[in-house]
């Protein structure tokens, strides 16, 4: 990732995290030598920078675990999604997009755990300046977005939406470094990304909203498992007692916005007021969601976009890769995702 500006630069970890394919893909891990709790059960999660690790070190619920947890950093969902699928993680958390390319290919996983959040972070940006007002307007200009990417996602449907085919707009196909530069220097008319990189873009790169994904795209996350995790009997009581310890840390999240934008700006590198920004417009209304037939039909629907766009390399049915074992007590996959007040 070439050409980066000196004051817009995100971390590695951050710059790739939405990404489902493509150059993506060609990551790695960064780190893998952390371990939490005590036993004889080890489970390995699979992370990213800024991830599960730190919020749940932060909200407090690392403690009396009778288990451990061996931590494994990986710069993105891809190589995170090949690691399961190698068995060399148990479990670990992704977007919506990276596991329908795992799947397309073959991959042993399975998705135990969704949190459904605002896709008001999934944006197409355009420059404050420019004159499109409207994604119709797209017709014939440049879009940066990664290919394969959630973001990749969001933009064709809001193309359909507006009656638009992904042939009608020149599709500039950049990973967010490029894609940050190329959009800060108007060598593009617009872009199409996820948050953080929308609060950055919006705070330091004279962007501008021209649409985001409400009402089009869900602003998910999911937990995805290694089915020889969950046939162990041990193991996948860890892996059960792992995701509960999840939902109640991005409860904490919800309540305690500001304490957890200091958390992730010191994780990541992320000025403060970019992360708070992005907490409380997706990072922090995420709500723990059932595994569902909502929620299957929502990631159904990205395998044919890709597959009609032949990205993977034919349909599927996205059934074979759920699994609501832990759905119980949880609402359904269609639940509004929290917001935040004027108080907030």
């Amino acid at each position: 990732m070439k050409r980066l500006l000196p004051t817009l630069v995100l971390p590695l970890a951050l710059l790739a995290a939405g990404c489902g394919g493509g150059s993506a893909a060609k990551s790695s891990t960064i780190s893998g030598d952390g371990t939490d709790g005590k036993g004889s059960v080890t489970l390995n999660v699979g992370d990213q920078k800024g991830g599960a690790e730190a919020v749940l070190r932060a909200a407090g619920e690392l403690k009396g675990l009778d288990y451990r947890i061996k931590w494994s950093t990986f710069t993105s969902g891809p190589p995170l999604l090949e690691a399961v699928n190698a068995g060399a993680v148990d479990i670990g958390n992704v977007g919506n997009t990276p596991p329908v390319f795992a799947a397309a290919a073959g991959s042993k996983i399975k998705v135990v755990g969704a949190a459904n959040g605002s896709a008001k972070g999934d944006a197409i940006l355009v420059p404050k300046g420019s004159p499109i007002r409207k994604v119709s307007q797209l017709k014939g200009k440049s879009v940066a977005v990664a290919q394969g990417s959630s973001a990749h996602y969001q933009l064709v449907t809001a193309l359909q939406k507006a009656g638009l085919s992904p042939k009608d707009v020149k599709f500039s196909f950049l990973q967010p470094a490029d894609a940050l530069a190329a959009f800060s220097s108007k060598k593009v008319d617009a872009w199409s990304i996820w948050d953080p990189f929308t609060s950055q873009a919006l705070a330091s790169a004279n962007g501008r909203f021209l649409s985001d994904g409400e009402g089009t795209v869900d602003g998910v996350d999911l937990s995805v498992a290694a089915p020889a995790a969950l046939s162990d009997k041990k193991k996948e009581a860890a892996v059960k007692d792992y995701i509960g310890r999840l939902r109640k840390a991005q409860d904490w999240v919800y309540k305690h916005p500001e304490a957890w934008a200091k958390v992730w700006s010191k994780e990541t590198g992320l000025p403060y007021e970019v992360a708070l920004d992005s907490v409380k417009r997706s990072n922090g209304t995420r709500v723990p969601v059932a595994v569902d037939q909502d929620f299957i039909a929502a990631e159904q629907k990205i395998v044919d976009t890709f597959a009609q766009l032949k990205l993977i390399p034919k349909r599927f049915e996205f059934d074979a890769y759920a699994d609501g074992r832990y759905n119980a007590g949880l609402p359904p996959y269609d639940t509004k995702p929290r917001t935040y007040g004027k108080g907030n």
